[in-house]
């Protein structure tokens, strides 16, 4: 029969590696829940952008403020283009509007973007905002956008 050898004579309790001082343990755990928090901020960060509604199906969420300031700019020439027709009896094209002082409008363009208004029979009309293209391999889209004599801003196809 075999018996485990252990021995009656033991060594006095000995300090085999000294333990690190509190500083640098303290320093190094509030660098990494620094750096835990950083990475959830940025993902929470990364997930708003990407799920950040757009104002138009296939824009990027930057263009948002773009077409808003295109929609108010489409509102203000067909209010003007109304005020001018109830007053003259006829439309008249954006120039001749803004010469006429009807409109204070002092650019025909907003980033990109250009103005062009059509006129119809009677009191009828529509004003268009168009945009260059964007490239072939370009995830933007640069919707046209436009009001007609009933103030509904819309997409045209």
């Amino acid at each position: 029969m075999t018996t485990p050898v252990v021995s009656w004579c033991t060594l006095p309790l000995r300090t085999v590696a000294a333990g690190r001082p509190a500083g640098h343990t303290f320093s190094m755990r509030a660098f990494a829940l620094l750096l835990v928090v950083a990475a959830i901020v940025g993902g929470i960060y990364f997930y708003s952008i990407k799920k950040m509604p757009t104002s138009d199906a296939g824009t990027a969420p930057t263009q948002a403020i773009s077409l808003t300031g295109v929609r108010m700019d489409l509102n203000q020439i067909a209010q003007a283009e109304g005020t001018y027709i109830a007053s003259n009896g006829h439309c008249v094209a954006l120039d001749e509007l803004s010469s006429s002082g009807t409109v204070n409008f002092a650019r025909t363009e907003r980033q990109g973007y250009t103005y062009e208004i059509r006129c119809g029979e009677g009191s009828e009309f529509a004003v268009t905002a168009h945009h260059a293209p964007a490239p072939p391999v370009s995830p933007v889209r640069y919707p046209i956008l436009a009001i007609d004599q009933k103030m509904q801003v819309g997409e045209v196809q």
